[in-house]
């Protein structure tokens, strides 16, 4: 039986068959994987706002999640550079294994895991001693600032194992194994999940419980996949030689990854902006951004899924000289992408007030809080709903243009919709909004202008990818 599945699910070669059928295989296995690396920030979120308590903890599950919440932008503040690595890396590595350039893959991929190992040490040397004065400039609320000082040193104390995870996995995917690294953050999420109710429920550690089991269950599924990874000697070779930086390797991966880099950069210190304002509304209200995004994080995995899969697919079949298999994969990805984001619009308008109930509970939270927070959630999902049809289409042709080297445009279309657009019209509408009731803004200013900004990117990748620009661009030749 396991073999079977590995034939279905194991390394493929996307320049041949039937387009529909090999991204979708691809695909599935890569979905299953995202939702399960999505249940670690859920179940966090989720186990403190259940199980953190004024009697065991000295505070309760909206202040537990209002902590996780502040500490998300800063985060990916800090990991800007691990992100430049990966996204260069996995361009590369998805051309050179379309174009059979065994040696220049390797030695593609031995320098991207040396450069992971040290930008992360980079990460936690910067982002320990800085998590407190991050905190301090985002106006974080004083009655869980400690909690999330807390919360985001453990996290950076342990960046190695997560960056180890999200590079070795996302080669493997440009290799064409989604299977290896599914199985891997399975049994890594449900090793989160049995901690975090361990470490939480049972020895009462709150806020430090549910860090401390995020980063052993990311060191663990590092781990298995770098084993994987070095098995894998038909394909690639990984040993001390490999794991060398090569200079023009390393140019090549941060010319390419930069503009992703930077786009994270930009688009992470926006959010920072972004941040402040929320936790100027009401000491609730980041609480409610929280669950809002655990939602989000589930229901905007189909578009970032097949961005993904199309990245990969067009990568390989570029490297591989074969054009006129692109349209198709590009068809055939909108297509399955759009279906599954419908569903979930559906969804999102039906049930938005029962999936934010999920993350608070009732009995140890005030009454008037816990209903602001279930009618605020439920209200910025139904306002946030129609966005997911345009990020699927936004992650698709947005996937080409990366997949062929465009990564530029897509840096610049970040820039435009995140920083012009979305920071200050998320402030303007706060401006508008101020009542007596809500002194500095309402909170659908933070969901409306989130809405605005992904139509916005998602016309401007597609007026981006009609261009056709990027089918000049060539990064390896074919064999």
């Amino acid at each position: 039986m396991l073999t079977k599945i590995k034939s279905l699910f194991g390394a493929q070669d996307m320049t041949e068959g039937r387009p529909l059928k090999v991204i979708a295989r691809f695909a599935f296995p890569l979905l299953i994987g995202n939702l399960a690396q999505q249940l670690y920030s859920t179940v966090d979120s989720i186990v403190v706002g259940e199980y953190c308590s004024v009697a065991r903890n000295g505070y309760n599950g909206v202040d537990a999640l209002s902590a996780v919440g502040v500490s998300s932008p800063i985060i990916n503040l800090l990991l800007v550079l691990f992100m430049a690595i990966s996204t260069g890396a996995g361009i590369l590595v998805a051309q050179y294994f379309g174009a059979r350039d065994k040696e220049r893959l390797s030695t593609c991929v031995g320098t991207a895991v040396t450069l992971v190992f040290f930008s992360s040490l980079l990460i936690t040397a910067l982002g320990v001693p800085l998590s407190r004065p991050l905190l301090e400039l985002i106006n974080t609320p004083e009655k869980y600032f400690d909690m999330a000082a807390a919360y985001l040193q453990i996290i950076f104390i342990g960046i190695l194992g997560s960056a180890f995870y999200n590079i070795i996995s996302g080669i493997l995917r440009g290799l064409g194994d989604s299977f290896y690294p599914l199985v891997y953050l399975l049994v890594s999420a449900g090793l989160n999940i049995v901690l975090d109710i361990w470490f939480v429920a049972s020895l009462g550690w709150g806020v430090q419980g549910v860090a401390w089991a995020t980063i052993i269950a990311q060191a663990v599924s590092a781990i298995l996949c770098l084993i994987r990874l070095t098995r894998m000697q038909d394909v690639v070779t990984v040993n001390r030689q490999t794991l060398i930086p090569d200079r023009t390797a390393g140019v090549q991966i941060l010319r390419l990854g930069l503009p992703s880099g930077l786009t994270q950069a930009i688009f992470s210190l926006a959010m920072v902006f972004v941040q402040s304002l929320t936790n100027q509304m009401a000491d609730f209200v980041p609480a409610v951004n929280v669950a809002i995004m655990r939602v989000d994080g589930f229901a905007i995995l189909p578009a970032f899924t097949f961005g993904l899969a199309i990245s990969t697919y067009i990568g390989q079949n570029l490297g591989a000289g074969r054009e006129d298999r692109l349209k198709p994969g590009q068809r055939a990805a909108l297509g399955l992408s759009l279906g599954i984001s419908g569903i979930i619009v559906l969804a999102l308008l039906l049930f938005g007030k029962q999936l934010i109930e999920i993350f608070i509970n009732e009995a140890n939270t005030d009454p008037i809080v816990y209903r602001h927070v279930v009618d605020l959630g439920g209200r910025g999902l139904r306002i946030l709903a129609v966005g997911y049809i345009a990020m699927a289409i936004a992650q698709i042709y947005g996937g080409t243009l990366r997949a062929a080297g465009d990564t530029l445009s897509t840096m610049v279309i970040s820039l435009i919709t995140t920083v012009i657009v979305r920071v200050p019209l998320a402030y303007l509408m706060a401006y508008l909004t101020r009542s007596e009731e809500w002194p500095n803004g309402h909170p659908d200013a933070l969901f409306f202008s989130l809405l605005c900004s992904w139509l916005l990117n998602a016309l401007l990748t597609y007026i981006r990818f009609r261009q056709g620009k990027w089918k000049r661009i060539r990064l390896v030749e074919s064999t």
